[in-house]
């Protein structure tokens, strides 16, 4: 194995830009880049440049059509399509959107044939993550989804089992629909209540077609779950699913739109709580999927304050030099977040609630409280499927 674990990174995946006051500011991806060189995580990781996604290989997902309409828009912004999600508030049309869509999508795509292959055990591309892409439009900031891509592509190498775990504030949609009527893919999404987030979708009652029943999962969590409901939720569900299901790779998603400051969404969820999810993601992969793990980015619009540090302990955790929550961050990071963004940036790598803690769903749960009716909903719907006692 030439190196154990790989980073995906091309500065040109910064040109995935909808425009001043969008909230999706590619500046994340850059400050998440510096800080990860900053604290000299990059010395521990193979920096890869994948090549762009081609036309073959976005139509393992993607219309042929709705291709054809990404190019037009790139080329022209003005000839957009709104019927195939594009120029619309969510997903202006930009210059090159096509190109810099079909970057990130590369990005992720050779992060999983890297880990099939053997090329590396751990693969992360934090500009990845663009999970709300559909087949045939975009949606929700997301033009091509490359986390749907990264999956078909292990499929073709030759994978049998893929599980796929999303934790991102928003319901992980497009994803689910790309496997929907395949039982090879699991995909499990945590998520803010499709009552008071988009996209509104993400029912417990979501579970698959009947070609694949109970290979789609939700856990549908209450406006307002903190750290230990969140944890919780994810521990109650996840590792019991996983241990049934014997991935032979784990993809997970992380969008850091959880947090407590993400100006999008309504959980109430820490640095440090992403962190033990982080590490939990990285302990499931070696117990269930041989070590086998492609980490992806996702949401997150705490640009300064949160992206750059919550990514910064994925790409530490998955080169197996975790960053230690109290780490103080490099003065010459904080200066180059003043001089790109005229904020002050963070001064150390927690939020101050590490370690983080959770009641273990095994010991028994509440049938008054929100967050136990979500997880027993999920459970309810999706494990007597599988085989699996609720």
């Amino acid at each position: 194995m030439s190196g154990r674990t790989q980073l995906m990174w091309d500065e040109a995946v910064t040109g995935y830009d909808f425009g001043r006051d969008h909230p999706m500011d590619p500046v994340r991806l850059a400050l998440t880049r510096s800080l990860v060189g900053a604290l000299g995580l990059d010395r521990e990781v193979t920096v890869v440049a994948a090549k762009t996604a081609g036309e073959s290989t976005l139509r393992l997902v993607h219309r042929e059509d709705y291709i054809g309409a990404v190019r037009a828009a790139s080329a022209d912004p003005a000839a957009a399509d709104p019927a195939y999600g594009l120029g619309t508030t969510d997903d202006p049309a930009f210059a090159g959107m096509h190109e810099a869509s079909a970057l990130i999508a590369g990005q992720s795509v050779g992060a999983a044939e890297a880990v099939w292959r053997g090329e590396a055990l751990h693969a992360v591309n934090f500009a990845g993550g663009l999970h709300h892409a559909m087949p045939g439009a975009a949606s929700g900031f997301c033009v091509y989804n490359d986390a749907a891509l990264a999956i078909a592509r292990l499929l073709e190498l030759g994978a049998e089992r893929v599980a796929y775990i999303d934790v991102d504030v928003h319901h992980g949609d497009g994803v689910q629909a790309a496997f929907w009527e395949d039982p090879r893919v699991l995909t499990v999404s945590l998520h803010e209540h499709p009552r008071t987030l988009f996209p509104q979708t993400g029912w417990p009652e979501e579970t698959g077609a009947d070609s694949a029943q109970g290979s789609a999962v939700n856990v549908a969590l209450p406006a307002g779950t903190g750290d230990g409901g969140w944890l919780r939720a994810f521990h109650a569900v996840v590792p019991e699913l996983l241990a049934d299901f014997r991935p032979q790779v784990l993809v997970t998603q992380h969008g850091a739109d959880t947090h407590f400051e993400d100006p999008l969404a309504h959980l109430a969820v820490s640095l440090d709580a992403q962190r033990a999810v982080q590490v939990a993601c990285h302990e499931l992969a070696h117990e269930y999927a041989d070590g086998r793990w492609v980490a992806l980015g996702g949401g997150g619009y705490a640009v300064v304050e949160v992206v750059p540090r919550s990514w910064t302990h994925l790409v530490g955790i998955a080169a197996g030099k975790p960053v230690d929550p109290v780490t103080m961050i490099p003065e010459s990071w904080r200066q180059e977040v003043y001089a790109r963004t005229r904020q002050l940036g963070p001064v150390r790598m927690t939020d101050g609630r590490w370690p983080v803690s959770w009641a273990s769903w095994e010991a028994g749960y509440d049938p008054a409280d929100r967050l136990d009716q979500a997880v027993l909903a999920t459970r309810r719907a999706v494990f007597p499927l599988r085989g699996l006692l609720t």
